[in-house]
């Protein structure tokens, strides 16, 4: 007789818990900082289908996207960002790299303009090139 024990699925797993989606966003934090981009959109996928109102997570997710080099889909999560914060200086910075990486140098100014506005850290200044 041989085992039939039933692998794991994810149909069959009980639904995350928010302490779940916690260590899962923690998890993704630590995968980008070792640079794998892919495996923290993975985690992040779950955490952002159970609480797409999470801003947090939906950042995370366009950095690693960004990351990955994945530019449209970054660009669209940074601009959700900042949709619902149009004071983000680092989403702003963020999109205005994305812009930059895709080939759109009037987009990205703009966008290191207004980093640089709401927060004139040097690095937003220094993109921002407003002595030009």
């Amino acid at each position: 007789m041989s085992d039939t024990t039933p692998q794991s699925s994810s149909s069959s797993s009980p639904p995350a818990s928010p302490e779940t989606h916690v260590i899962d966003y923690r998890a993704a934090e630590q995968l980008l900082a070792a640079r794998d981009p892919r495996g923290a959109v993975k985690l992040l996928d779950s955490v952002i289908a159970a609480h797409p109102e999470n801003t947090a997570a939906r950042l995370l997710r366009a950095r690693a996207f960004f990351a990955a080099a994945q530019l449209r889909p970054a660009e669209l999560e940074f601009e959700l960002v900042l949709e619902r914060e149009p004071d983000n200086a680092f989403a702003h910075f963020a999109l205005a790299r994305t812009h930059e990486r895709s080939g759109r140098p009037d987009q990205a100014r703009k966008h290191f303009r207004l980093a640089a506005a709401l927060d004139p850290q040097p690095e937003y200044l220094e993109a921002a090139r407003f002595e030009q």
